[in-house]
């Protein structure tokens, strides 16, 4: 047979050939055979996608983390045939005892061995498993053997050995720990046993963990490196629905958002702050925390456009984060035109800056740009994280709403905790959102509390 399994660059052998010249195509169907026809549906290295293929190495486990859809249940699966069997249908493969571990046995079943890219439907006939309901168990014609495992019972993976295992949506596991360390003491068979992890990823600590360990390989891909086996529908829907958020990052993208520890906003915090629109609003900001310095090395210029509704006593207001317009590596007039560009955007009435480093000239600058602008200066005199406790609390009482295309700001606001930013460089995007919201909720709400001295 021809050895064309994966052609140049990212692509599938399958791509590759189907974008070669006619004469390589003819050639390459003249050559394989009647017997290569039969046998290319099951060699998976031929249609595989990048991220669906083993790393090299002697790796522990292999993590293939993606969005949904991106095939890595199907990657998952031919994993494991290409463990078991050999070369003829009854050769013994690297691997003779498997664990298959979902998050419930039905799981295992419905998708890990009979799901439409399960181990069932990605078998050759001469090499196809038969299940054993009773056992739980899939058998080889080459004797080698796969088991069910429920993440739900840690404790049955006490006794049973294997030299290799599946592991699917770890990070959705109740008992992800418990199961994922008894997994660990059974996989003692053979010179180097292996796992391979298909998982959507979630920022538990046991995902984590795997991630940080120096025997794990990682593959990834979003869910749109698989669009040629998706429903055209379904990607529409879930672009529109999901782009730009946090939820959309993570279930489509494939990206493991992390949360620091005592983080002042949560992942979950922000999900239960999305909404599609915002409704007509009372006044709209925009908070500048601009950048002492210019160049590809220089901090971001955070700006942020956010609006409230203000009517009713404060604790009824509720405030709408509209867009992040952070500009970097600007000098002062590029992030002055940026945020006069926001505010004509999304008509604002005023432009707040922090003048702690710039002082009188962040002022001038903006002046320079558009002379006429409504601009409040405001100055720290608290650290960043007692700024950003009272705009945290606003979120816990859900009084707080992000619109769509929110998520690098939504990053950094899950790295900023009472101790001080966990992340890399300066949290310019969070400090634009705490002015503004200062400005819009906070200022207001304790200027209307704040008593007035009565006439004598």
């Amino acid at each position: 047979m021809p050895s064309i399994l994966n052609g140049p660059g990212l692509r599938s052998g399958a791509a590759w050939l189907a974008s070669a010249p006619a004469a390589v195509r003819d050639q390459f169907l003249s050559e394989i055979g009647e017997g290569g026809l039969c046998a290319l549906p099951f060699l998976f290295e031929f249609w595989a996608l990048p991220h669906q293929l083993p790393p090299e190495g002697t790796w522990r486990s292999w993590i293939i983390m993606g969005g949904r859809g991106a095939g890595k249940t199907r990657a998952g699966a031919e994993w494991v045939r290409a463990q078991v069997e050999g070369s003829k249908p009854l050769d013994e493969g690297h691997a003779r005892r498997v664990a298959l571990v979902g998050e419930t046995y039905d799981q295992v079943r419905d998708v890990m061995v009979f799901g439409d890219s399960g181990i069932l439907a990605c078998s050759p006939p001469d090499r196809r498993p038969r299940w054993k309901a009773s056992e739980r168990k899939l058998v080889w014609p080459n004797g080698a053997e796969a088991q069910a495992f429920s993440a739900a019972d840690p404790e049955a993976l006490r006794g049973p050995q294997f030299d290799a295992a599946w592991v699917d949506e770890l990070a959705k596991w109740k008992k992800a720990g418990e199961t994922w360390d008894m997994l660990q003491f059974a996989l003692r068979l053979g010179e180097h046993p292996q796992v391979c992890v298909t998982t959507t990823p979630r920022n538990v600590p046991v995902l984590k963990a795997l991630l940080a360990a120096p025997s794990t390989v990682v593959t990834h891909a979003p869910t749109e490196a698989n669009r040629a086996n998706l429903a055209e529908s379904f990607l529409q829907e879930v672009r529109a629905r999901y782009a730009g958020t946090r939820l959309g990052r993570q279930e489509l993208d494939g990206v493991l958002l992390a949360d620091a520890e005592g983080a002042l906003w949560t992942g979950s915090m922000l999900e239960a702050a999305q909404v599609a629109r915002a409704p007509v609003l009372d006044r709209v900001v925009v908070a500048l925390d601009p950048a002492v310095s210019s160049g590809a090395a220089a901090d971001e210029c955070g700006i942020v456009v956010a609006g409230a509704q203000l009517q009713g006593p404060p604790e009824e207001w509720r405030a709408y984060v509209l867009a992040d317009c952070t500009v970097s590596g600007l000098g002062p007039s590029g992030w002055a035109r940026a945020a006069i560009d926001a505010m004509d955007a999304y008509g604002a009435e005023r432009l707040v800056a922090e003048v702690n480093q710039g002082g009188q000239l962040v002022e001038e600058v903006v002046r320079q740009v558009a002379p006429l602008t409504p601009f409040r200066a405001v100055r720290a005199a608290r650290g960043k994280s007692a700024r950003a406790e009272p705009v945290a609390a606003l979120y816990e009482q859900g009084r707080v709403r992000h619109l769509p295309g929110l998520d690098a700001l939504e990053e950094q606001m899950c790295l900023m905790t009472a101790r001080g930013f966990e992340g890399q460089g300066s949290p310019d995007r969070v400090d634009a959102l705490v002015w503004a919201l200062h400005e819009l909720m906070i200022s207001p709400a304790a200027q209307m509390r704040r008593p007035r001295l009565r006439a004598v």
